[in-house]
């Protein structure tokens, strides 16, 4: 089974790596962008019928830093 774990910052929480991309954006002529937000994307392939609660285990000791990271679960 394919679960996907996407990790942001936190609101209120400095991206710099999100802000570059904003200024490179504007930089190659593309207007409007306000703000950007960098995160990451990991896929887990587990065995089937394994709980949420254990994916969420995995993000919480490993997988995101939780004092400026959040984390979704998708189950796929």
């Amino acid at each position: 089974m394919k679960v996907r774990v996407d990790v942001m910052l936190k609101d209120g929480v400095l991206d710099p790596q999100g802000e570059a991309v904003r200024h490179a954006l504007g930089a190659l002529g593309f207007a409007g962008v306000e703000g950007v937000r960098q995160g990451k994307v990991i896929e887990l392939e587990l065995a089937d019928g394994t709980p949420e609660s254990e994916v969420g285990r995995m993000c919480e000791q490993l997988l995101a830093n939780t004092v400026i990271e959040s984390y979704r679960i998708v189950m796929e």
